[in-house]
């Protein structure tokens, strides 16, 4: 299995906050991978350096073998990484359909029919505005849009946060039907039911730096890394 991203000890800041502090990770040709870690460890500057939208002083990110860290946001959308953000970015005054309509792409291989195949509620809602829509309906439509726009890696800040346990269950289902399709996913989200339903790799990122990888069963089976990294054990 091919790497399709490598983050090789990438530095950030936030004016003389030092935020990130040489991240690295890696993320396979279709694979889940998740970025845990507690409140304010730096996980979501990392998707945002990925993303373009904060260029690392130091450290390289490449991408299907090429550098993109010194790319321009769009730049870096037109070579196949999207990030749906912790706040969805939803159009409110437009609909569900022209909300989808305007990331679509005409090579992509995800059309609207696509969409409301693997979100049937967006089809119910589909000429609702956004500002209509429930919170879980809002994330299904910004994962949505983004797979309107071809992405070969999808970056997810906290999709499930404050969500019902039944829209989780539905999200997470739609989360591995786009797995399966061959779509790269890197989660960040503190559910850790959810990452370990989905993961096949975990990395703990502590204080701007990686402190832990580990495999899904070898997560699952170290409650010490866990209480110990994220103060949590799994139910």
């Amino acid at each position: 299995m091919s790497t399709i991203l490598n983050v090789d000890h990438i530095h950030g800041y936030y004016g003389k906050s030092h935020v990130l502090q040489g991240v690295s990770l890696q993320v396979r040709d279709g694979e889940l991978v998740t970025l845990l870690g507690r409140n304010g460890a730096g996980k979501t500057t990392t998707l945002k350096s990925i993303a373009g939208v904060m260029r690392p002083p130091q450290g390289r990110i490449e991408f299907a073998g090429q550098a993109v860290h010194q790319l321009a946001t769009h730049q870096v959308a037109q070579r196949g990484i999207c990030l749906v953000p912790e706040h969805r970015g939803i159009f409110k005054l437009l609909t569900v359909e022209e909300n989808l309509l305007l990331a679509q792409r005409k090579h992509s291989p995800w059309q609207l029919a696509n969409i409301y195949r693997i979100f049937p509620r967006l089809k119910e809602r589909r000429s609702n505005g956004g500002a209509q829509l429930s919170g879980g309906e809002q994330q299904m439509l910004a994962i949505g849009r983004a797979l309107m726009n071809a992405p070969r890696l999808l970056m997810l800040d906290e999709p499930v946060e404050g969500l019902a346990p039944v829209i989780v269950e539905e999200i997470v289902a739609q989360l591995k039907v786009i797995k399966a399709a061959g779509v790269s996913i890197l989660l960040v989200e503190q559910n850790l039911e959810v990452c370990t339903q989905l993961a096949d790799r975990h990395y703990i990122i502590e204080q701007g730096a990686i402190v832990h990888e580990a495999s899904n069963a070898d997560f699952v089976a170290d409650e010490a890394v866990k209480d110990r990294y994220l103060g949590v054990g799994i139910a």
